[in-house]
């Protein structure tokens, strides 16, 4: 009997599992939900456990759902993607809580790190060619500086520091296993080049990282056996003990393996990936070492063994155009408040035209920008406001909010062209998939043309690819990703009608930068 993979992503705010074939076919998804205290940008805490048990939620539930269906077929291997969030635990496994409720974990979007990041890029270390040559609040280094810093009674009983991926590696298997992907994304590791960054570490006041946060010397590419699941983890999740278990991905690169896994020559000759959720990431992959000036990266090997990876995105992408509808719409901003504007945005660009709302500018740093140019402190504006608090009015700021944030994606695509990888090419996952209006304004806003993900959730894809790997049901998770790999949806192109209206929307939002930067104190 044919095995399932069962694949486990977890989110901001909800872990996401489902069960897949070998041929990359999601038989089902089931979510469950997690609490995080903090906002965007802010203070952002969570509970490792509560993670935990919503990872087991969620299996289970799609393990339910799929024997209610009739799949009564084993699960012969496991994988997990995650943000990347810091999990801080003390000497002896238990979770050093740094915040109310039991929180041990530091959220990605956290950004009490801000003047660390400063001073870590400040030191222009060689080290930092993996971030772009700068640094970000939301990469690890400078929240375990502010740790160290602002709470050395924690740092002091620190016993291990992971991203969140290689926590659930180690909670289902034991293991002490770190994922490439995460150590070269987000910590400065790099394979090629001696491991860990330690002159980075002692130059910014972390030499004793190697030892407080317990970085082996080693770590793993994504795809390959991390364990096996322990007797609890197997109970808890609803899997078989002894299920393989795979080292994982941070939730972005994920997406880009299920997103490139079909491309042409596995993601190269001009193909990126658009991961779209609360944040928004496109990252490129190639067989060559790009420039790196302005984005992060390159990174080698945290997509596939042999390519390079570069970065660029917005921290607050639909985290945006959820306050939109928070602030002028009903005050919900579920999925069915998002379809409920789409729609009427569609209704008022047939009976107003396609310039709906262009006496409307929305600048969208709220949060700073990620990349390219980054900067974790920001402010974001909105120009041309009336009075009306209508579902009308409330359609044409989020329609032009939407389109200050596909505009913004141009930018890094520009950024990605200069660094010697040119992008023709945007494969799209997340939010921006389920609506074929912000695809086609995704599209005249970049000039580039886009793709829509053949699978439901290429993130889940990705992640169900590396478990097939550590199954032994693929020799690689580059031969997975060939083999699962979800063909891609109707080419939506740039409509040369348009071209005129984005521009002169990019040249407004220019000015408007440059009106707040001399406003600000």
């Amino acid at each position: 009997m044919e095995s399932l993979i069962c694949a486990v992503d977890v989110g901001t705010a909800s872990a996401r599992a489902g069960l897949f074939d070998r041929s990359g076919y999601m038989i089902v998804r089931h979510v469950a939900p997690f609490e995080m205290t903090g906002t965007l940008g802010g203070i952002a805490e969570m509970s490792s456990e509560g993670v935990w048990r919503a990872v087991a939620a969620a299996a289970r539930g799609a393990l339910a759902e799929a024997r209610a269906g009739g799949e009564t077929r084993p699960v012969a291997g496991l994988a997990f993607d995650a943000t990347c969030s810091l999990v801080l635990r003390q000497k002896g496994g238990a979770p050093l809580e740094i915040g109310a409720d039991g929180a041990d974990t530091i959220a990605w979007m956290d950004h009490r790190g801000t003047a660390e990041a400063e001073e870590i890029a400040a030191t222009a270390d060689p080290a930092l060619a993996f971030a772009g040559g700068s640094m970000h609040p939301e990469m690890q280094l400078p929240k375990l500086l502010w740790l160290k810093r602002h709470r050395p009674l924690l740092w002091d009983r620190l016993g291990s520091a992971r991203d969140l991926v290689d926590f659930l590696t180690w909670r289902a298997t034991g293991s002490e296993i770190r994922s490439l992907c995460a150590a070269a994304a987000k910590w400065g590791y790099c394979p090629g080049d001696g491991g860990w960054p330690e002159a980075l570490f002692a130059r910014i006041g972390l030499e004793d990282l190697g030892r407080a946060g317990g970085l082996p010397r080693h770590v793993a590419p994504p795809g390959t056996r991390a364990g096996t699941l322990t007797a609890l983890a197997a109970t808890e999740l609803g899997l078989p003990i002894g299920c393989p278990v795979a080292v994982g991905m941070v939730d972005a690169y994920a997406g880009t393996l299920g997103l490139l896994g079909r491309a042409p020559e596995g993601g190269r000759g001009g193909h990126a990936a658009l991961i779209a959720g609360t944040s928004a990431c496109v990252m490129g992959v190639s067989a060559e070492r790009p420039r790196s000036a302005g984005l992060w990266g390159p990174v080698e090997g945290a997509v596939l063994p042999g390519l390079w990876s570069i970065e660029g995105g917005q921290s607050a992408a639909g985290a945006l155009l959820d306050w939109v509808l928070q602030t002028f719409g009903a005050g919900s901003a579920d999925i069915a408040a998002h379809e409920a504007t789409l729609a009427r945005i569609e209704t008022l660009l047939i009976a107003e035209g396609p310039d709906l709302g262009s006496d409307i500018h929305v600048l969208t740093g709220a949060r700073g920008r990620r990349m390219p140019r980054p900067g974790a402190e920001g402010r974001a504006g909105i120009i041309g406001l009336g009075l009306g608090r209508g579902a009308d009015d409330a359609a044409r700021i989020y329609w032009r909010a939407a389109t200050a944030l596909a505009l913004g994606m141009g930018d890094v695509l520009g950024e990605m062209d200069a660094a010697g990888q040119p992008v023709r090419v945007l494969h799209a996952a997340g939010g921006v998939r389920r609506s074929p209006l912000l695809m086609q304004l995704y599209a005249d806003a970049t000039g580039r043309e886009v793709r829509p993900s053949g699978a439901p959730d290429a993130v889940l894809l990705g992640t169900a690819m590396l478990g097939a790997s550590a199954a032994g049901l693929y020799p690689g998770p580059g031969a997975a990703a060939a083999s699962m790999g979800m063909p891609a949806g109707t080419p939506i192109t740039p409509r040369a009608e348009r071209a005129g209206r984005m521009e002169a929307d990019r040249k407004a939002q220019t000015r408007l930068r440059s009106v707040l930067r001399d406003l600000a104190p």
